[in-house]
């Protein structure tokens, strides 16, 4: 398949009535694995510039990765977690 028809499968897939519908879903999830898929999320929704973004990165709307990195947020705040993840952020970062 070429980029283009992946592109239109993926946006075909997207488009499929009741994709846009909230749902809730009531997940037990550690601490630990909270700040972990927080980190997941940050990082897979910030490629660097060396990294080639997938086909399906780069055919998402900008409005649906805010709305990843929102949830990342939410999930860290509803575990108390956001200062601990912002304090790592900052080790992290320094220790480059």
């Amino acid at each position: 398949m070429t980029t283009n028809d992946v592109v239109q499968v993926l946006d075909t897939v997207l488009s499929i009535p009741g994709m846009n519908d909230v749902v809730k879903i009531d997940l037990r999830i550690s601490r630990k694995n909270v700040l972990l898929l927080n980190h997941v999320l940050e990082r897979g929704l910030s490629a660097k510039d060396d990294v080639k973004p997938s086909i399906l990165m780069t055919s998402i709307p900008e409005e649906n990765l805010q709305e990843l990195k929102l949830f990342g947020e939410e999930c860290l705040q509803k575990a108390g977690l956001k200062e601990l993840s912002e304090k790592l952020k900052t080790l992290t970062e320094t220790g480059k």
